[in-house]
């Protein structure tokens, strides 16, 4: 490929709510400019996993690049397509750093939903050239100026400024393509400086290693140059380069503003940093370019293997997942319950649902899946910070100076006669209300500050519940902040379960511990001995059921009215079973690891 001048290169992203059609528009921009032929077409082509395109929805972000001619000019569109779900806004957020520009997708029935609102703040934080469009204007009961409006309102955004489009037919995707070359700026590096590339993205392959996605800031990279990445600290050669078409296509070399990939032989993926900075070896001292956030693992569950002997094929399936997934972590744990697993960290409660459907269809384990927990903050009584992952890392209460949780900042976009509704949902999970705000006659958004635990286990679903299907939420962390917070130990036979404890609020312990008690006996096979189940904090039990025994006739040969004989053989009957307690095991079942989360939540008023 010919070398192409700077300023015909336009770098942007699709930003948008989930399900605005941001898939759909790739496709539609990627037939308009010739890339791909309509035969070679398909829905959702940027999605290539399997779970993507089952679900419908983006997980991982894509580039492409595109070939556009205007008015006798060639240009080059370099489109990252993102995911709209907000687990997945750490793929948003690193999209764009790499760009200049952000198109920003509405649909003209649904409007401005939470996370249109979070996306078009984190474009104007990265200081992008924002493009706004109204997709599905072909729709019959499309809102198309009552959208307008809200946009304007909401987002500050000219409604002149609005292209409307569809993507599905393709109406106004050539208008849209002349927007991007007009209002996006072209990248600002220089091809002459020393090299300086982001790694915005990587995937293994097990044929030629990592594959590093890099946006090339400054400078020029080649075949058979020497790199280094800075953060690793190690010196590669480059192998193969090129750029997404959106199959990878080599080529000689990729120079400042353009968008591409690097094949360098490197063997693990621990090397490749997203975010670490590229340069040439010949120039180490090259100031780094500013990375992105670590991101921020909201969740944490444990994975265990339903079979002990599948340990190893769990752990072989985790590390070839952590590898192409750098938001999610795992560290290899123990429970007496469960024996040997593995405690893993996401970005919310879709992230974990997706790594455990891509671990169940990629690998054959099966797999037990403990409730999941948010991360705490503890300071003990000599000062320090604990960060706890798990119920069991708490300690005494004794020990405990200070316990906080995470809050989160809750945006909610609904319809104006459903805030009733919403207001009461937040206040019983203890939300702090902060304002409302009215995006148009019709719709408001209600900002709420939150417990992370009340939110990401089913407030989305009872959201949906209370706006008939119509409300929309989003949220940011704001840090950790003091609680009256309690560990709440569950105990069978007398023996504490280790896999079963919670972290939950003192208020809510005693009402939550009997309605796991309750559910946990109704999941308990029974045995030949009484089974007490309990639920405790610290030494106080709070709650008790127990699952009856099985119950032998003993005196069913006894004929006539020998009370005495039958007495000896109930007294000898209720020694066997207590002997058999003392050192009998109980069974408990899989679902009743999830009968925590189930009882916790679905009590809730």
């Amino acid at each position: 490929m010919s070398e192409i001048d700077c300023s015909k290169i336009r770098n942007f992203c699709i930003v948008a709510h989930i399900d605005h059609g941001k898939s759909t528009l790739a496709d539609r921009m990627l037939e308009s400019t010739g890339t791909i032929q309509k035969r070679q077409m398909k829905e959702q082509l940027l999605d290539d996993m399997e779970l993507e395109r089952a679900r419908g929805i983006t997980i991982k972000a894509r580039a492409v690049r595109m070939h556009y001619e205007r008015k006798g000019e060639l240009y080059e569109l370099n489109l990252i397509d993102t995911p709209g779900h907000v687990d997945f806004q750490y793929e948003v957020s690193r999209s764009l750093t790499c760009c200049e520009g952000a198109l920003l997708l509405v649909d003209a029935f649904q409007g401005v939903e939470a996370q249109t609102v979070a996306n078009a703040f984190s474009a104007v934080e990265h200081d992008l050239a924002i493009v706004p469009a109204i997709n599905k204007i072909d729709l019959q009961n499309a809102r198309v100026d009552e959208v307008s409006e809200e946009i304007e309102q909401s987002l500050g955004l000219e409604s002149s400024d609005l292209m409307k489009v569809s993507a599905k037919s393709g109406i106004g995707i050539t208008e849209l393509l002349d927007a991007i070359i007009e209002r996006v700026p072209p990248p600002r590096g220089d091809s002459s400086a020393p090299l300086q590339a982001m790694v915005f993205d990587s995937h293994y392959d097990e044929y030629r290693g990592a594959i590093t996605y890099v946006r090339v800031m400054n400078g020029t990279v080649e075949r058979g140059q020497k790199i280094r990445f800075l953060r690793a600290g190690k010196t590669y050669e480059v192998v193969e380069l090129g750029q997404f078409v959106p199959q990878q296509e080599s080529c000689e070399k990729l120079q400042a503003g353009q968008v591409g990939y690097l094949i360098c032989n490197i063997k693990s993926l621990q090397t490749v940093h997203i975010g670490d900075t590229v340069t040439n070896a010949a120039t180490p001292d090259v100031a780094p370019l500013p990375g992105y956030q670590e991101p921020k693992r909201m969740v944490y569950c444990g994975l265990y293997p339903s079979d002990g002997q599948d340990f190893s094929e769990l752990r072989d399936a985790l590390n070839k997942l952590a590898i192409n997934d750098p938001s999610f972590e795992f560290e290899p744990e123990s429970s007496d319950a469960l024996g040997f697993g593995f405690r893993c960290g996401f970005l919310g409660l879709l992230h974990m649902e997706i790594v455990q459907q891509r671990l169940e269809q990629e690998s054959d384990v099966d797999l037990v899946q403990t409730a999941p927990n948010v991360t705490y903050e503890i300071v003990d009584n000599s000062g320090e910070v604990l960060t706890i992952h798990r119920p069991q890392q708490v300690p005494e209460a004794g020990d405990i100076e200070e316990f906080r949780q995470p809050i989160v900042r809750v945006k909610i976009v609904l319809p104006t006669e459903c805030i009733g509704p919403a207001m009461k949902l937040c206040q019983d999970r203890r939300g702090v209300y902060k304002n409302t705000e009215y995006v148009s006659t019709t719709r408001a958004m209600l900002t709420y500050d939150l417990p992370l635990a009340e939110v990401i286990y089913d407030l989305h679903d009872k959201l949906k519940s209370a706006t008939r299907g119509y409300g929309t939420m989003d949220y940011e962390l704001l840090g950790y902040f003091p609680a009256d917070l309690v560990r709440m130990d569950i105990m069978v036979n007398g023996t504490r379960v280790d896999a079963l404890s919670v972290i939950c609020d003192r208020v809510d312990a005693d009402t939550r511990g009997r309605a796991v008690v309750k559910k946990l006996k109704s999941e308990i096979d029974r045995h030949m001995f009484e089974v007490a189940v309990q639920a405790a904090i610290g030494s106080r039990v709070i709650a008790r059921e127990t699952v009856p025994a099985f119950r032998k006739n003993v005196t069913a040969k006894c004929y006539g009215g020998d009370i005495s004989r039958k007495r000896k053989l109930w007294a000898k009957q209720r020694e066997g079973k207590k002997r058999m307690k003392s050192v009998g095991q109980v069974d408990i079942p899989q679902k009743a690891f999830m009968a925590v989360l189930d009882s916790g939540t679905n009590n809730k008023k």
